[in-house]
């Protein structure tokens, strides 16, 4: 690529200030009114700049085409954190492929700084090997991450690590340290025992072969089962460790990225030691189904520590769907299609296909001694299709397998035994592990036995490897192959078909591809994808890659071509940097929209300070008895049977009996609930979100309006009934002004399916010209009628409060506390002031002289009858109060007509002046309450504090 002319590089630059003077006129997530408001218009920005910058990176030359001396690649010209351009200098001089390593970090210091970043894996980009008490030989490491991240540019990137070599002095320690920061790697020292009880131990024979479907340890392996508690302390002790090296070296604004199953605990360690920190986590294996996740000991542990993180991501979008569906059944939490949420708090889950630094496998090839090497493949060759496999050697690569449909092919195809060849890298890998040893045996036994049937004197048809083969050669070998076989029995992502496709500019190969290797959801488009369980269909793929016509293995190339070419792995970490940084301005905007915790010292004081109070309190979920998790045992039959808690008694009795105090009782429950729980108490009892009301020491009487029509009712019950046989542990509750069915302990995801079958036929069906509203919680479907909400039954309840207490003085403090649906929240809104026409009536301040309402008293048996209410009854008139000069006291009311609105008698009552009005929702983050409590421990708390300093009468 020749080097961008002056000219170019100005209009570049012209067209870059264009970009940022409509996208990012100020901070990166500034509130300018052209930063763009949506999370997908902010992704789509940070696409275009990011390809517009990277239009600027030069090649790198490098002769020997892997940039071994730097893991990271950081030796190309830097952009800022704002998008600038590198000047005209720096693109004329370009940068030699001569220069240091050190020469290149000390270029990168003297520009302006990148965003930085700290990739936390299991595993340092190099490997130590001790030459003297304080001097080591560092070398470079392979592997998927490391290949990965090769290519990536845009950070000023920091790797830490194990170095995989223990150092129990402190002179080594420090020696290491010393060499691996010229590398930019900061290293986590684990001795012998944590590596055998954490590396060999859980990671290796638990959560791998878990992830891979392979299981847990099974009767022949009972030790390990045994030792799984202290394998586990290993593994949270060794987390522990790599978050205190991370905690050492962090500085604000970074991002931490962990990688893989090794460090699931990292994510819960880093935001226990700094919330604001940035923290993403990467798995580069397979995530097994909730049913498989769900038999590992401490699958809920893990779980939540890796929901501490921001955001999660995976190879495959399946992957992600089973985390979610794991966090979903294990935890009982709620799976949306932005992640997982936990009582209001989001993490992104989000599939990032992994790629590879494209550009350096191209490179490779123009190579002279990669030249050298394709051309003595090709003379020994000569004749023959070559066929390719490169794996570790390892029970999820399917090598067996492999080896045995080729077998079949050359049985069915007598005529290629002669023309095509096997080779097979297998490299090394867990030599001293018995399993890894048979399996060994077991290539080696059926390699010999099909060269022994098939081969001559001259030639064999698999050529097998037991080692590694350098960057070039393998280069080499993947440029003069004509078939790739990759035949996983499971694996993350596989990125040796990323290579494979990478170097087949010329030869246009054919790549056949295991169904269960994250890679072909990516390269499905031009790969034959196979089960490698199925011997016959692979067979068959092969004799139609060998036989396939060059057109069609052109197209099937170019689709492959295109997407390892555009999803490198520097796209990949450009990727998921921005998808965190973007997750947490988006946390930032929810936060900023979360009501605050409420203030209690000043809700106590005001409290003290009123002469009229008003309670309002919900009862499930607010004033309960705590009930087990979701899926646990007894949960279900204790949430049904709603009681009191046991804290509460005395501190509400306390409350109720205070002469300045009126304690209300609003639920969606019915009668009997309510008055099993609340009849020995001095309060308003208000069922089925205010529809019937009572004094404990009076009868049952109904709000209901007149024109509430209930024929509706029996249709829906049926519906209810037949959704609550076909769905195990759910249930449904007929209460007389509305129907609400529950699924919260049936399983999660057929609990969903059965919901949406329920609404499909009731708005088509028993509901479709009914005057009803459908309200859907978390875990339930409830029918009620068309405007019964708490919110619009608190009216008429005030007014028949005051009526019976005949007030004398306006309420002039209300705490409302509840865990309400998010339709019944409008009784918060009920309490706040009007929008004002002028500044001085930002208060409610109206009374009413108490006129006497007309709610009708009814039964205490659930007769479902509607009591009729003579519409003159129900409208009052509505009154403005107009204190009387030096009157702070009720005594001295005027009241007078207000002319042109008229309001319910309820609300003319309140005379909270705004500061006197504290709305409280229990557990939920997002809410129309002004303040927020945390759980039910911190109502209890509340309540007993208020009751401390109630009078009873």
């Amino acid at each position: 690529m020749k080097l961008k002319s002056s000219e170019e590089i100005c209009i570049s630059q012209n067209h870059l200030a264009q970009l940022q003077t409509k996208y990012m006129p100020g901070n990166r997530y500034s509130f300018n009114s052209s930063t763009p408001k949506t999370r997908l218009e902010r992704l789509l920005r940070e696409r275009e700049l990011r390809k517009f910058n990277q239009s600027f990176h030069l090649p790198n030359e490098a002769k020997d085409g892997n940039r071994e001396g730097d893991p990271f690649g950081n030796d190309s010209p830097n952009e800022g954190d704002n998008g600038g351009v590198p000047n005209e200098e720096e693109f004329l001089e370009g940068f030699t492929t001569g220069r240091t390593v050190g020469d290149a970090f000390e270029r990168q210091d003297a520009r302006p700084s990148k965003q930085r970043l700290l990739v936390v894996a299991n595993r340092l980009p190099v490997s130590a090997v001790r030459k003297g008490e304080d001097s080591w030989q560092l070398e470079i490491s392979v592997g998927g991450l490391v290949s990965a991240l090769l290519g990536v540019k845009e950070f000023e990137a920091r790797w830490i690590g194990w170095a995989g070599v223990n150092v129990p002095d402190e002179i080594g320690q420090k020696s290491l340290t010393k060499a691996l920061a010229e590398k930019r790697c900061i290293p986590v020292f684990l001795d012998e025992e944590i590596v055998h009880q954490y590396y060999n131990g859980y990671c290796n024979n638990m959560l791998w072969p878990l992830f891979h479907y392979l299981g847990l340890p099974q009767e022949d392996r009972l030790a390990t089962t045994r030792s799984f508690q202290s394998q586990f302390d290993a593994y949270k002790k060794a987390n522990q460790m790599f978050a205190d090296v991370v905690n050492e070296h962090y500085q604000n604004g970074d991002v931490v990225w962990c990688h893989d199953y090794h460090l699931m605990f990292l994510p819960k360690c880093l935001k226990e030691y700094n919330t604001e920190m940035k923290v993403g986590w990467f798995l580069h294996t397979p995530f097994p189904s909730s049913e498989i996740h769900r038999t590992l000991p401490s699958r809920s542990e893990l779980l939540r520590s890796v929901l501490a993180a921001d955001l999660v991501g995976f190879h495959t979008y399946d992957y992600a769907r089973h985390f979610v569906s794991a966090c979903t059944r294990i935890l009982g939490l709620e799976g949306t299609p932005e992640g997982v949420e936990d009582q209001g708090k989001l993490t992104r889950v989000a599939a990032f296909p992994i790629g590879i630094d494209s550009d350096r496998f191209v490179r490779a090839l123009e190579l002279p001694q990669v030249q050298n090497h394709i051309k003595e493949l090709k003379e020994r060759f000569a004749g023959r299709k070559v066929m390719l496999g490169v794996d570790r050697l390892d029970m999820i690569k399917g090598i067996p397998q492999k080896i045995l449909a080729f077998e079949k092919f050359l049985e069915e195809n007598p005529n290629w035994r002669d023309k095509v060849v096997l080779l097979q890298i297998a490299v090394p890998t867990r030599t001293d592990v018995p399993e890894y040893q048979k399996l060994t045996s077991q290539v080696h036994e059926i390699v010999g036995r099909i060269n022994g049937r098939f081969g001559t004197l001259t030639t064999v048809p698999i050529h097998h490897l037991d080692r590694s083969l350098d960057f070039h050669a393998l280069c080499a070998l993947y440029a003069v192959t004509d078939v790739a076989l990759v035949t996983s029995l499971r694996d993350g992502m596989n990125l040796v078909s990323y290579e494979f496709v990478a170097c087949q500019a010329s030869k246009k190969g054919v790549l056949i591809l295991s169904e269960f290797a994250g890679a072909a959801q990516s390269l499905g488009a031009g790969a034959i994808l196979v089960n490698p369980w199925n011997i016959t269909e692979v067979a068959a793929s092969i004799g139609y890659a060998l036989n396939m016509p060059a057109d069609e293995r052109e197209k099937r190339h170019w689709h492959n071509f295109m997407h390892v070419t555009t999803h490198t792995s520097q796209e990949w970490a450009m990727t998921f940097v921005s998808e965190l940084n973007d997750t947490i301005f988006e946390a930032q905007l929810r936060t900023r929209q979360v009501p605050p915790l409420l203030p209690t010292k000043d809700a106590i004081e005001r409290y003290l300070q009123s002469n009229n109070r008003l309670l309002i309190l919900g009862f499930n979920s607010t004033l309960t008895e705590s009930v087990d998790i979701p899926g646990r045992r007894g949960g279900q039959i204790k949430e049904m049977e709603l009681k009191l808690h046991p804290d509460l008694k005395e501190p509400l009795k306390k409350l109720c009996d205070d002469p300045k105090t009126t304690v209300i009782i609003l639920s969606g429950s019915d009668r009997g609930i309510l008055d099993d729980n609340f009849s020995e108490y001095n309060m308003w009892l208000a069922a089925e979100n205010g529809m019937f009301l009572r004094l404990t020491t009076g009868e049952w009487m109904t709000t209901m309006p007149d024109n509430l029509n209930m024929d509706w009712v029996d249709s829906v019950k049926h519906v209810f009934e037949y959704f609550t046989e076909r769905t195990p542990r759910s249930h449904f509750e007929l209460r007389e002004t509305s129907l609400v069915w529950n699924y919260k302990y049936a399983d999660i995801e057929f609990g969903r399916l059965q919901a949406r079958d329920m609404l499909q036929h009731l708005w088509t069906g028993p509901i479709s010209n009914a005057s009803v509203d459908v309200v859907q919680g978390g875990r339930s479907v409830e029918v009620r009628a068309v405007g019964v909400t708490k919110g619009a039954a608190i009216d008429r309840i005030l007014g028949e409060i005051v009526h019976n207490r005949g007030m004398k003085a306006p309420i002039d403090y209300v705490l409302c506390i509840g865990h309400f649906l998010g339709k019944d929240e409008d009784i918060y809104t009920f309490f706040e002031p009007e929008l004002p026409s002028e500044p001085a009536a930002a208060a409610r301040t109206k009374v009413v002289e108490p006129v006497k309402t007309s709610a009708t008293k009814v039964s205490t048996s659930k007769s479902g009858s509607k009591p009729s209410r003579s519409k003159k009854q129900q409208a009052s008139s509505t009154l403005e109060k107009t204190c009387n000069s030096g009157s702070g006291s009720g005594s001295g009311w005027r009241p007078t007509m207000r002319q042109k609105t008229s309001l319910h008698e309820g609300s003319s009552v309140l005379d909270l002046k705004g500061d006197n009005y504290f709305s409280c929702a229990v557990g939920r983050k997002r809410s129309k309450a002004r303040y927020l409590l945390g759980s039910l421990d911190d109502v209890v708390t509340l309540i007993k504090d208020l009751a401390e300093f109630s009078r009873p009468c």
